[in-house]
């Protein structure tokens, strides 16, 4: 059995794509998921499951959901020891940074640092972002809605969808998944 995380994008936001997180889990199970566990309402989801990759899973999961719920939404799913990974690399340990104001948007495919390269960091600061492998760290100082890094680091220029997190979910799912 290996244990997941499932990150679903845009889903409970004013109103939008309601997913009730019991109908989550039942679509989970019904892919033959165990151990499933939801987090917050905003579509986090801790499972285990055997004989699928997490392409696999985000795929199905994102089927169930079209043909449950009659809306399409973005799924990435992430192995436990990625999650963990995510934490332990963070690029802000050892400074202030409010876990409010401290976002990961996971990436359906690689961090490419070529798009970023014309962004000059000193421009934006205090804010300040990190590129990891399939993630990008950014620390919004003065909070999210006003960010203009986040207002830059769109889809569009990385190239890729994505999902946030702020540090707190992201810190607690990684707990979920180890436990």
């Amino acid at each position: 059995m290996t244990t997941y995380v499932a990150l679903l994008r845009g889903i409970n936001v004013g109103g939008k794509k309601r997913v009730p997180m019991q109908t989550l889990r039942e679509l989970l199970a019904g892919m033959g998921c165990e151990a499933v566990r939801t987090h917050l309402n905003s579509g986090n989801a801790v499972f285990t499951h055997t004989g699928a990759d997490e392409g696999t899973l985000a795929a199905r999961l994102e089927e169930a959901i079209e043909r449950e719920l009659g809306f399409s939404v973005t799924c990435l799913v992430r192995e436990a020891g990625e999650i963990r990974r995510v934490v332990d690399a963070n690029p802000f340990a050892g400074q202030e940074v409010d876990p409010s104001r401290f976002v990961v948007t996971f990436l359906a495919g690689p961090a490419d640092p070529a798009t970023v390269a014309d962004l000059d960091p000193a421009a934006y600061a205090p804010e300040a972002f990190a590129l990891g492998e399939r993630e990008v760290y950014l620390h919004c100082a003065n909070g999210i809605r006003d960010s203009r890094l986040a207002k830059v680091l769109t889809e569009r220029r990385l190239g890729t969808a994505g999902t946030g997190r702020n540090w707190n979910t992201v810190t607690r799912l990684a707990d979920m998944a180890g436990e």
